[in-house]
């Protein structure tokens, strides 16, 4: 009696691992076709007149103020850099990227933009021309009311 004991609990486990497995919801998709095309949403329009925005908290990256549609930002290609590397920016008149761009995790300069730091899109986005998806109620810092110091 004692050697059925084992393979009644394995038969038992077994059986409602499967039962249990039944009622797992389907992870394929709304039903009856997980296949069918459904309608996008359109595209954002993003603001595109290249005024500079301002930052809402110190350290924040930049918005990108003019459309980056069809730039091309690859391992081997970075559009980007065409006008804000650090030797181009005086020619194009675009903002040179931060020196940070072009630093190591540990401080150390390198001649070009840190691999880390080569995919922009990472860190900046366009900034799309729609309205708050929520309420927003932040207040910048020189709004709460602080005076600088020595200002007393």
């Amino acid at each position: 009696m004692r050697h059925l004991r084992l393979p009644t609990i394995l038969g038992t486990c077994l059986t409602a691992t499967f039962v249990l497995a039944q009622n797992v919801p389907e992870l394929s998709g709304p039903s009856p076709n997980p296949m069918e095309p459904v309608p996008a949403a359109p595209l954002e329009r993003y603001v595109t007149d290249d005024v500079r925005q301002m930052r809402a908290y110190p350290e924040q990256p930049p918005v990108i103020p003019h459309s980056i549609e069809g730039y091309q930002l690859s391992v081997n290609a970075n559009r980007c850099m065409s006008c804000h590397k650090r030797e181009h920016s005086l020619g194009s008149g675009a903002p040179m990227i931060s020196i940070t761009h072009y630093m190591t995790r540990d401080a150390q300069m390198l001649a070009d933009v840190s691999p880390r730091r080569y995919f922009c899109t990472q860190c900046h986005v366009p900034q799309a021309d729609t309205s708050a998806l929520i309420g927003n109620t932040f207040t910048d810092m020189s709004e709460l009311g602080a005076s600088g110091a020595g200002s007393e």
